[in-house]
């Protein structure tokens, strides 16, 4: 019976390792800051870039797609806001605003 036991596979080892995915798991739930990388939502693509920039390991936008889903991101992106909003002339505007 013992011949049917499962060994461990031997395999490419990750190009991430533990470390690295702390660090981009926290980087993905802080966000992007607008001033410095230049977006205001991660896309696969801007997280392609970052990794490079910060790990020096190439990866494909499929492969750093597969990373956010072992590490259980989904992909939701909030619902756009113009940075010059006025939040108050929006709430006078519903106020005064004739209703149908």
């Amino acid at each position: 019976m013992e011949g049917l036991l499962d060994l461990p596979r031997s395999g490419r080892p990750p190009r991430l390792n533990a470390v690295h995915l702390a660090e981009l798991a926290r980087l993905v739930e802080e966000g992007p800051d607008i001033a410095v990388h230049g977006v205001v939502r991660w896309r696969c693509v801007d997280l392609q870039a970052e990794i490079k920039a910060r790990f020096d390991v190439d990866l494909s936008e499929r492969q750093v797609g597969r990373i956010l889903g072992q590490l259980e991101f989904t992909r939701l992106s909030v619902r756009p806001r113009h940075p010059q909003t006025d939040e108050a002339a929006q709430q006078a505007f519903k106020k005064t605003s004739r209703a149908w």
